[in-house]
């Protein structure tokens, strides 16, 4: 699968680095939340897909190294297992702990409310303490960015303030607001008015900023994309 990618032009918070090691020690610093290594990579990931031969339908699926492994695929379909198996073992040397699923679909909130809390949602990541997010899309549709100039968190929004309020039933103090946090309420963004979401391509590894205590820098807002069942599956890393 090909796609087209472009970073946004001219946008200081990501910067595109060159080589793994430069995407392990470069630090956000200067607003700087978002670090691209744009990569071409060779194989067929669709075949790979077509061969873990999964019932389509609302689900994610773990895979595990064996079974990548253990696939009967082409030369091309091959690469592709061993350009994934590659990136695991890249985090897994930094202590991470990656996970490769193939996606057939998200769960959805049953009943949003006023703030939706799925992955669908532009959202920021969040840890207790320091921390980062590493995808990498190898197929399928992939991720979204959104800048965060062009993003206000949902809770900011005065009539939908109003209404978690309301479903809080108190005041708006300390309470309300841990409140918000337990819900990831306020972890959530809607897009201004002529905002320009931007794709994070096919193969790029990224390394983004999260929400976390004494955090230098905003994260990064980000959603898994919007998942049609006539669309393939997604090939992702995350860790």
């Amino acid at each position: 699968m090909t796609s087209s990618f472009l970073l946004p032009a001219d946008y200081r918070r990501i910067k595109v680095v060159h080589y793994f090691d430069e995407l392990v020690a470069t630090p956000f610093t200067d607003g700087m939340n978002a670090l691209c290594w744009p990569r071409a990579l060779d194989g067929d990931f669709g075949e790979v897909v077509r061969r873990l031969e999964v019932e389509n339908g609302e689900g994610i699926v773990t895979l595990e190294e064996e079974r990548l492994r253990s696939l009967e695929v082409s030369a091309a379909g091959r690469m592709a297992v061993g350009q994934m198996l590659a990136d695991l073992q890249r985090l897994r040397d930094l202590d991470r702990e990656p996970v490769l699923n193939c996606i057939y679909g998200y769960p959805r909130d049953e009943e949003p409310g006023p703030v939706a809390t799925d992955v669908f949602s532009f959202h920021a990541d969040s840890a207790p303490v320091e921390a980062d997010t590493w995808l990498c899309t190898y197929y399928g549709p992939p991720s979204e960015g959104l800048r965060n100039e062009e993003a206000l968190r949902r809770v900011d929004i005065p009539e939908t303030r109003a209404e978690l309020l309301r479903l809080f039933g108190g005041e708006e103090d300390e309470a309300f607001a841990e409140w918000l946090s337990e819900h990831c309420y306020d972890l959530h963004y809607a897009p201004l008015p002529n905002a320009r979401p931007f794709s994070f391509g096919h193969g790029n590894l990224w390394r983004i900023a999260v929400d976390w205590p004494g955090s230098a820098v905003p994260p990064c807002v980000h959603r898994a994309p919007a998942h049609s069942p006539d669309e393939p599956p997604r090939l992702l890393l995350i860790s």
